[in-house]
């Protein structure tokens, strides 16, 4: 076998592996989104769900998820950043080094449920909360934390070596040059990144079974007392998410709509995590665009 007819066959190997994936992809999220979004309205996405009759909505667990997601990001980007700038700039080699990559590493490979057990065992009750959107956001953040981490040292590695040594050239510290040069030429991907992260945080399920709970109480929109029980602001109350209830739904639900409630949430889901991923790629690109144009 010649070399070209040998590069033609692997191309097209290749090619037909990447349309099998794309075609499955398409297929599932096609499938969900048919089921789905015949059942999203208006009344679906505003309404509290039904425990025995049909015709319930989704709109507290979509309130539950949003507000986890930001209390997480609120946790992991501090923390993140400050990993990830660490590890690109400050860390040298050795075994202190060496042991946190390895802990990074353990902790990503970590399955949710394993995440949620703990949260469980920590955040629920040896401080006493109970199930809550508190305990539920810190686990996640012991889940989404290594990929931060990497995501912004991957980041900031990427920057050239000449901006720092330009930089140093003029007299700027250290600091200074990462939070005014190496942090602002790193931001499209660290963007990007955060972006993705809060995605896979929207879709998380397993972890927050136990921490975050199963169940809502009855929210009143109109008390924004973060104190009250009945407060959406309430970071101490159990919430169940979007991904939580589609669980319970296809698991424990009794109501007669449950396949049609479980697959409007579904795509309303699926369609959620797409926004992040798109938004993620258009923010990166225009980023880059306005810093390119720029410079």
């Amino acid at each position: 076998m010649n070399a070209k007819l040998a590069d033609r066959i692997a191309t097209v190997v290749f090619y037909l592996i990447a349309l099998l994936i794309i075609g499955i992809l398409a297929g599932l999220i096609g499938f969900i989104l048919v089921r789905g979004l015949a059942v999203i309205d208006w009344h679906f996405l505003t309404s509290p769900p039904s425990t025995m009759t049909a015709g319930g909505g989704v709109a507290p667990q979509l309130f539950n998820s949003l507000y986890l997601l930001v209390l997480t990001m609120l946790i992991t980007i501090p923390l993140g950043l400050g990993g990830g700038i660490y590890l690109a700039e400050y860390a040298k080699p050795g075994k202190w080094t060496d042991i946190l990559r390895l802990s990074i590493e353990v902790l990503s490979s970590l399955p949710s449920i394993v995440v949620g057990l703990f949260g469980f065992l920590v955040f629920v009750q040896y401080t006493g909360w109970g199930f809550s959107l508190a305990a539920g956001a810190l686990a996640l953040t012991v889940f989404n934390l290594p990929l931060t981490v990497r995501v912004v040292e991957q980041a900031i590695r990427s920057v050239p070596r000449e901006q720092r040594e330009a930089s140093y050239a003029l007299g700027v510290s250290k600091w200074q040059t990462i939070t005014q040069v190496v942090l602002p030429a790193a931001l499209p991907g660290i963007l990007t990144g955060m972006i993705l992260a809060a995605g896979r945080v929207f879709g998380e399920a397993a972890a927050l079974i136990f921490t975050a709970g199963m169940s809502s109480p009855m929210l009143d929109f109109t008390n924004w007392d973060p104190t009250s029980l009945s407060s959406p602001l309430n970071p101490f109350r159990p919430a169940s998410t979007l991904a939580v209830h589609i669980w319970k739904i296809n698991s424990e639900g009794i109501i007669p709509d449950a396949k049609e409630v479980a697959a409007g949430a579904s795509a309303v889901l699926v369609l959620a995590v797409l926004f992040f991923n798109l938004t993620a790629r258009a923010l990166g690109r225009w980023i880059h665009k306005r810093m390119t144009s720029g410079s």
